[in-house]
């Protein structure tokens, strides 16, 4: 059995579940989806754990019995040996050479795998296409975006709790299951689509002469008995696989005619889906095969005639296994594809009538930045407050003249990077004074604090200088931040930190205060919500009010007293002017926004409240540091006794 000591020094580490089904060994969906894109990719870049939770004697010789792909260097470990960043997340979890950065999650370790891939390899088209047009292909976290939290949660789960109780699930379709289909049978909006449609058209109107050009296939032709039709799919597929570099199917070079050059694009033919994300096969196929491929043959073996209400799911099925490498990968991981038989002939073909819409956005974008239309001022919603009792309370600061010895810290701390100005980088420096004031103030020896949202460690590479007796964690989604920061720890010399790359999800870790600095709309709540979960105390700044809109995980108002007295409409209004508070603005307005401010951070603190915290709204010293210049300070009631003689020493520093 090999301890976290050794793990450490590996070059790229990969720790992937094993789960036990009747004593019998099991790897979870998030495992499979990861040894299958290592298949994929032919990727040697990871020494890959095998996480088991059974005893060492008996999980080393039950694991034999997993088929794995070959190639691979793999070893199991039990949980305990994990190294200690891997312990406070999730699995799949990637853990790089020098131990300090922790990759963790489904998305974030599939992405990171691609990477390796092609920085070993930069001449696999077929991977570097995997990540999807700019390279956002489950980029967006799944706290926020609904595809990826789909794709990357809601599938996995669902397939994983159908097959744990399969006899009560035949019947009825998961609502993630029936979503994906939905999804699958809307039109395509590419890119380059008004070319392609294009292409579309000319060969409908070349099919309906009769001059289908040899080897492109009638798009019209039969369907197979018990296979979904295969109605206007050959331009689209050869499009797609043309995408992967498939020589022998070829994308169509001939130019459209003037008279097809001439048609409307609201008049062109609509592209129907290849695969999961649009024409391309990307890294969510990827996800999703695994999935299916499971389902698929749970319903096959038990509920046959279920498959007909997923004509769109099983036309992807096949289609996925067409592209090169897939049927390979597959084998490889002990997975036996092949296109389910359906005991009667002929599957219902898309149609608007069967075929809702998704249950999606369209466009990822637009889950966080869809406001409400906007209705009236605030000036009546905040009457409406006044009237029941509430108004925005702006405790005191207690340190308001303490700050860091900036002149004296080394120049890697200092927030000067890249083309930051001097005006800003002073108010970046005041921003880190009351941020680590009220740290310092919570702080104990042997505590972890966790810096949310971290960004390039502005606030976390600071703490962990100022705090060496504490363990300082630094949490983002961006790799590109988060490796900035690693460098900048490096250059330092820092011991007492750690990164994690990953949705706050994912980390799962003991700690005793969480700190974010201009948490933008919900991610102000996400970690407060981590921070009451785990018992820890806060120190937040809030930003983009205008973001705030009801999540997956939240709905607004969040406290009692707010909800009996505003609509969810009118606290939108509330949160569009807390964004009002620029300097350029007049002075009477940017009051009404710092109200708002504190109105809406007032809701917040009472919602936090009812989980035993004592919560303080303040403004940041000296007030012109931000326009987003809140800051929320909570701790648990049971926690309180800060001793008298540390807090004076504190602000008489």
């Amino acid at each position: 059995m090999m301890k976290h000591s050794e793990v450490k020094h590996q070059h790229h580490s990969l720790f992937l579940e094993v789960c036990s089904h009747n004593e019998e060994p099991r790897l979870p969906l998030h495992t499979s989806i990861s040894l299958f894109l290592l298949s994929y990719c032919e990727c040697k870049s990871f020494k890959v754990f095998l996480v088991s939770t059974k005893p060492a004697s008996s999980s080393h010789q039950s694991l034999r019995r997993i088929r794995l792909p070959e190639g691979l260097d793999v070893s199991d470990i039990q949980l305990e040996d994990l190294p200690q960043l891997v312990r406070g997340c999730r699995l799949p979890a990637v853990l790089d050479e020098t131990g300090m950065l922790c990759r963790a999650g489904l998305a974030v370790v599939l992405r990171h795998i691609i990477n390796k891939t092609l920085e070993a390899d930069p001449s696999r088209n077929d991977v570097s296409a995997l990540l999807g047009f700019k390279k956002t292909c489950l980029k967006a976290c799944a706290e926020v975006s609904k595809w990826t939290r789909l794709c990357e949660i809601g599938i996995p789960s669902a397939v994983e709790e159908h097959l744990r109780n399969p006899t009560d699930q035949y019947q009825q379709l998961p609502l993630s299951i029936l979503t994906l289909e939905r999804r699958l049978a809307e039109p395509v909006k590419v890119h380059n689509d008004d070319k392609i449609r294009r292409q579309k058209l000319q060969e409908q109107r070349r099919n309906e002469k009769n001059e289908s050009p040899e080897g492109q296939g009638d798009p019209d032709s039969e369907s197979k008995p018990g296979q979904p039709p295969q109605v206007s799919e050959g331009l689209e597929l050869r499009a797609a696989l043309a995408k992967l570099s498939v020589d022998s199917i070829p994308a169509s070079t001939t130019r459209e005619s003037s008279e097809i050059r001439k048609v409307k694009t609201t008049d062109l033919p609509p592209l129907e889906h290849v695969f999961a994300e649009g024409l391309y096969f990307t890294l969510t196929d990827v996800v999703l095969l695994p999935c299916i491929y499971q389902y698929a043959c749970s319903l096959q073996a038990h509920a046959a005639s279920t498959l007909h209400q997923l004509p769109h799911l099983l036309r992807w099925y096949g289609r996925v296994q067409e592209v090169p490498g897939v049927l390979r990968a597959a084998e490889a991981c002990g997975m036996a594809l092949s296109i389910p038989h359906l005991p009667t002939s002929g599957l219902p073909g898309p149609s608007a009538e069967n075929n809702p819409a998704s249950l999606l956005e369209q466009d990822e974008g637009q889950e966080m930045t869809t406001q409400l239309p906007f209705v009236g001022g605030p000036r009546p919603t905040m009457t409406k407050l006044q009237e029941n009792g509430i108004e925005a309370v702006f405790a005191p600061h207690p340190c308001p003249a303490w700050a860091l010895p900036w002149d004296s810290l080394p120049g890697a701390i200092n927030p000067i990077e890249g083309k930051m100005s001097n005006i800003r980088a002073v108010r970046k420096r005041q921003q880190l004074n009351n941020l680590v004031a009220m740290v310092t103030e919570l702080a104990k020896p042997g505590y972890t604090v966790v810096d949310f949202c971290s960004g390039t460690g502005h606030v976390g590479i600071v703490l962990a200088h100022t705090l060496p007796d504490c363990q300082i964690i630094l949490i983002e989604n961006k790799e590109e931040s988060l490796v900035r920061a690693q460098s900048r720890s490096t250059e330092l010399g820092l011991k007492n930190i750690g990164f994690i790359q990953a949705n706050l999800d994912y980390f799962t870790g003991p700690f005793q205060i969480g700190v974010a600095l201009h948490a933008c709309g919900v991610a102000t709540d996400m970690v407060m919500e981590h921070c009451v979960q785990a018992g820890a105390a806060f120190v937040i700044s809030p930003c983009c009010y205008g973001f705030v809109q009801n999540a997956i995980k939240f709905t607004f108002p969040k406290s009692k007293r707010f909800r009996e007295t505003l609509t969810y409409k009118e606290h939108m209004i509330l949160c569009r002017f807390a964004d009002q508070t620029a300097g350029q603005l007049p002075p009477d307005r940017r009051l009404i926004g710092k109200q708002c401010m504190g109105l809406v951070d007032l809701d917040r603190s009472w919602a936090a409240e009812t989980h035993g915290y004592s919560v303080q709204v303040m403004t940041m010293e000296p007030e012109s540091c931000s326009p987003k210049n809140n800051m929320l300070v909570g701790r648990h009631k049971s926690g309180l006794e800060v001793g008298a003689s540390q807090l004076e020493a504190l602000v008489h520093n």
